[in-house]
């Protein structure tokens, strides 16, 4: 993927529209980020990912989030050294009978459920504290407190996002988030 198209990525990721339904129907790019970048998930061995056995526990739980959400679907993912990039898709499946949620704006100790920040919460909270619990590092920080994520609006989108996440571990030497690339200031 050129890098123009892999910068605009980067640069339109928003976090939590203020006014959004993130519990409405469609396709959200999702990129979380490990605490403080610490490539904790595996390495990137000639383009491609290796997962090593936290990578593993992450994927186990990304492909649990649709079996365990009726309206949610995955579509393309990729674990790297020390971040996620996936594709979740809500689906409404909820008919006639189920009643939409009267707030559709999570607000604190108040989740709203099957919303992609309640989600994305489960899914940082459970990874966490299964890896934790291996690590015997209990409270210990595996994911930064925020997440990106970018609503996709047209299916030419979802197919740039797509060959985004596909390319991604081929990009590695190259990418923002490779501690080797961070420059320290100062």
């Amino acid at each position: 993927m050129p890098l123009r198209v892999r910068e605009q990525f980067k640069e339109t990721h928003v976090i939590d529209l203020p006014e959004y339904d993130y519990t409405s129907a469609g396709w959200y790019f999702i990129t979380i980020c490990a605490h403080n970048r610490e490539c904790v998930f595996g390495d990137v061995v000639d383009g491609k990912m290796i997962l090593n056995d936290y990578g593993k526990i992450i994927e186990e739980e990304w492909l649990r989030t649709s079996k365990i959400r009726p309206n949610v679907d995955l579509d393309k993912y990729i674990i790297m050294p020390n971040h996620i990039h996936g594709i979740i898709t809500v689906v409404d499946r909820r008919g006639t009978l189920q009643r939409a949620p009267t707030t559709t704006r999570e607000q604190f100790g108040k989740p709203i459920s099957n919303s992609i920040p309640t989600i994305i919460r489960l899914f940082k909270s459970t990874t966490t504290k299964q890896i934790n619990e291996i690590r015997q590092t209990s409270g210990k920080e595996l994911w930064q407190r925020n997440y990106y994520e970018h609503i996709i609006r047209d299916e030419r989108e979802l197919n740039k996002v797509r060959e985004y996440i596909m390319y991604n571990p081929l990009k590695w030497e190259e990418d923002k988030e490779n501690p080797k690339n961070i420059q320290v200031v100062g």
